[in-house]
């Protein structure tokens, strides 16, 4: 063994307690991430996402799965901003003031960066989706009991007046909020028999309704992102998804629909916002939607809504 030199200074405390600090400061964010791959619990987790933690779950439509996306302080969180407003969804786009009959689940919108752990979630599913958090409409959140469930559904819009705020809806993030007992999968009825491999098709534990094409099942943290466009920017048919009918227990999950382009920013037809963009307008203002709907019907000043003229605010 090597003596040292004469008149050397032996090595002191200090550059020790360097290393351990470093190694408890890595620890500490690591732990913070969100995505790791076990359920944390941190209130603020830092926007940290491993996009090699998810899985391919079909590439016809493309969906991807990633495991433990959110902490349980996350999940838990967005449950208890939705509990006690939820309401029964309300269908205008097709000029309805009835009760939806796609969903018999209840909803309630949570807007973009309500708090820090809300901007915190968009922050983590632009930097996993890799597209801008602009882009992203207002979360929102859904809870199926018992019997409730909703039908077959594409995201893409089939008209020009909701894609006048972004384009087309060119992805879907599901959060799961809470493990379901029994049922509410979430299917995709039209994937292609060949995509089935590596995906959740072979669990015996699946509802029945799961068994109609490629499902996956609700795990609280989970994370499950599905594009409705084509690479191309078409509409992809094999978009079609469900939720099955939860058959034990309750289910809550959040929603984010991203945008081809910016959400916050709104085209206007030249005349000043004091105008309708769709013909139903009047209907729909005769029928209440300016204060049951007053996000669509009437906006703010900043973002003004498609049926001002008609909801009587200019």
């Amino acid at each position: 063994m090597a003596r040292p030199r004469a008149g050397a200074t032996p090595p002191g405390p200090v550059p020790f307690l360097l290393s351990v600090l470093l190694l408890l400061l890595l620890s500490r964010r690591a732990a913070a991430g969100g995505g790791g791959g076990v359920r944390g619990s941190s209130v603020y987790p830092a926007p940290v996402v491993y996009p090699h933690h998810s899985r391919q779950i079909s590439w016809h439509p493309r969906v991807f799965l990633y495991p433990h996306f959110l902490s349980d302080d996350e999940a838990n969180h967005l449950v208890s901003l939705a509990s006690g407003e939820l309401k029964k969804p309300g269908d205008v786009k097709s000029g309805k003031s009835t009760l939806s009959e796609v969903h018999t689940s209840s909803s309630y919108s949570i807007s973009k960066g309500k708090d820090p752990i809300v901007a915190g979630i968009e922050d983590k599913i632009a930097a996993w989706t890799f597209l801008p958090k602009e882009n992203g409409e207002d979360m929102q959140i859904l809870r199926c009991k018992v019997g409730e469930k909703y039908e077959p559904k594409y995201d893409y819009f089939t008209d020009s007046v909701n894609t006048m705020r972004g384009g087309h809806r060119v992805a879907t993030v599901l959060l799961y909020l809470t493990d379901v007992a029994e049922g509410g999968e979430t299917v995709f009825p039209l994937a292609k028999e060949h995509t089935k491999k590596g995906s959740h098709g072979k669990d015996a534990t699946l509802s029945e309704c799961a068994k109609n094409g490629i499902a996956v099942k609700p795990r609280k943290g989970d994370a499950l992102l599905f594009f409705n466009l084509l690479p191309n920017a078409t509409t992809d048919p094999s978009s079609l998804h469900s939720g099955c009918e939860v058959i034990k227990g309750e289910k809550w999950s959040a929603t984010k629909w991203i945008r081809v382009a910016s959400f916050d920013k709104v085209y206007h037809a030249p005349g000043g916002n004091c105008t309708d963009s769709n013909d139903s307008c009047g209907r729909w203002a005769v029928l209440g939607e300016c204060t049951k709907n007053p996000a669509y019907m009437v906006g703010t000043a900043a973002l003004p809504g498609h049926c001002r003229r008609s909801c009587n605010v200019c």
